[in-house]
């Protein structure tokens, strides 16, 4: 379950990888439009445990795949099947430090070919709320297509925000090839 790009390395999280998923997940910034507050020292053993687990992908299974590079994790890719037919979800988060690099545009798009070529999923979908505008960008620029934007239907944080959901069919990846 790990593949290569042009300058990354993406597969199942190691217990190695602890200190550089809590750098990620520490920062109150990169959490924000997260549905979970930042990471602790009192959580973190609890909630990388889980990224350890979602180590395989069927359709009862999340999957947690590490971004690397070099040898440090710069990023977190998740993927899971949605209750409709062939239809996933994937959710991303990367470190600020490497913001504007490309390697979260290099790791989702080949996620998402990964996901098209070796299990012939039908739809990728990705929902994420609507003031992420790298996240909106980044949905964008892998050829995803803004299908929705629910107003204040997500209660987090304490607070109603707004929702946006961008979708990708197989045929949308060959047009943008």
């Amino acid at each position: 379950m790990e593949f290569r790009t042009e300058r990354l390395l993406l597969r199942p999280f190691k217990s190695d990888d602890l200190q550089d998923v809590f750098n990620i997940y520490k920062d109150e910034e990169t959490c924000r439009y997260l549905l979970h507050d930042k990471w602790t020292e009192e959580n973190i053993k609890e909630n990388f445990d889980k990224k350890l687990k979602n180590n395989s992908f069927t359709k009862e299974t999340m999957l947690s795949l590490a971004v690397v590079i070099d040898t440090k994790v710069i990023g977190d890719l998740s993927v899971w099947y949605t209750n409709m037919k062939d239809t996933v979800e994937i959710g991303y988060c990367f470190a600020s430090e490497v913001s504007g690099k490309g390697y979260a545009t290099e790791a989702v798009s080949s996620l998402v070919r990964w996901l098209f070529n070796e299990f012939q999923v039908h739809r990728i979908q990705a929902t994420l709320d609507a003031r992420n505008k790298s996240s909106q960008k980044l949905c964008e620029r892998i050829g995803m297509r803004k299908e929705a934007h629910f107003k204040k239907d997500f209660w987090n944080k304490g607070e109603w925000t707004d929702s946006m959901v961008y979708g990708m069919l197989f045929s949308d990846l060959e047009v943008n090839n």
